[in-house]
């Protein structure tokens, strides 16, 4: 039985990995066409992702398995309570995906403007039901003493978990905004750099109030744990690296603010997994619906094993794609033969050949 509390931490590892890689995905996703402004910016904003947003959504999935295998007791209670939510989640994240499919699949305004449309909405539904989710085990629902959620979806709704949904959403879009304007160069990068100051201050103020509100649900102490305090001051670094300009250090301090509140959550909510307000005894814990020992055992020596191949694999793929986009890559060139002719008399202008193409500068 040892290893229950060694597979809470990994199950929290994941749900902390997911949100910090994911979590500028949704930013992007949300802020894509504030910051593109038109079709060749869109396309920039969206493919400083392209690379990475289905590779990071596999986190999502292997918490969601690894809740299955780990505890099935909290994974059949948790999965049945909220399942009109978790439809919609479902919904939200194929629309998202979809969406970065479908979008070049026409070369028409009102088709690629819907698919925008989605993209953003899906990528704001997205963390802030899964923020409501999160912030419902902690604060406790209607459980009975079989382990049955008694509510009803409008039971979901309680004022923590919706401003806990707010601060992930709030998180995202700062996030967003401090990897767009380390990715992007130009008008971009300045658009990028106006809507992370826009973002900022709501930010550090959502993630203060969800901090102290997080902290006087879980605890009798007056002050904060080290996580807590590292989330508040994460954030208000935050903050003040985005009005200074400092946008690597502002994306780190983002990722930082992100970690720490979910890690807040799950710090607080240990030993339980599910809060029952029904009655404190009827809450589920990680040793009422833990899998037998063997299963934890052998699930184990699989995560031990293949897990830092992962992280090596996701590692190597920032890496490879670290380079800036920019909008300029994705302005379409005119068809050949149509290039404006120099008038009758004129020289061809430099760096255009006597009866030939545009010679263009090739982009970093």
């Amino acid at each position: 039985m040892r290893l229950v509390p060694f597979w809470f931490i990994v199950i929290t590892v994941l749900w902390t990995g997911f949100f910090v890689l994911e979590g500028f995905d949704f930013g992007v996703g949300m802020l894509h066409n504030e910051v593109g402004r038109d079709e060749a910016g869109r396309r920039a904003a969206i493919n400083t992702i392209g690379p990475l947003w289905d590779g990071n959504e596999v986190w999502l999935i292997v918490a969601g398995a690894a809740m299955f295998a780990a505890f099935p007791g909290w994974y059949a209670t948790m999965f049945s309570g909220f399942y009109l939510a978790l439809v919609l989640l479902l919904a939200s994240l194929m629309i998202r995906g979809v969406a970065f499919e479908y979008r070049g699949k026409r070369d028409a305004v009102r088709w690629r403007h819907t698919w925008d449309v989605l993209l953003a909405v899906g990528s704001l539904l997205a963390p802030l039901l899964i923020g409501v989710a999160l912030g419902d085990l902690l604060h406790g629902l209607p459980i009975n003493s079989k382990q049955e959620y008694t509510g009803s979806f409008f039971d979901l709704l309680q004022p923590y978990a919706l401003l806990t949904g707010v601060t992930l959403v709030l998180i995202c879009l700062l996030y967003g905004a401090a990897f767009l304007a380390l990715k992007t160069t130009d008008e971009m990068h300045e658009r990028s750099r106006k809507m992370a100051r826009r973002v900022a201050p709501l930010t550090g103020a959502a993630v203060v109030a969800f901090v102290i509100w997080t902290h006087v649900t879980a605890s009798s102490r007056f002050f904060l744990n080290p996580i807590e305090l590292l989330a508040v001051l994460a954030a208000l670094a935050a903050v003040w690296l985005v009005y200074e300009d400092r946008d690597g250090f502002a994306f780190a301090a983002t990722s930082v603010t992100m970690a720490s509140c979910i890690l807040s959550i799950f710090v607080d909510l240990y030993p339980n997994v599910m809060v029952s307000s029904t009655s404190a005894a009827y809450s589920l814990t990680v040793h009422n619906t833990a899998s037998g020992a063997y299963s934890l055992k052998v699930m184990a020596v699989v995560v031990i094993l293949f897990l830092p191949f992962v992280l090596a694999y996701q590692t190597w793929t920032y890496y490879v794609f670290r380079r800036r986009v920019s909008r300029r890559d994705f302005v379409p060139s005119p068809p050949p033969g149509e290039e404006a002719q120099p008038a009758k008399g004129a020289q061809p202008a430099k760096g255009v050949q006597p009866g030939g193409e545009v010679t263009r500068p090739q982009s970093g």
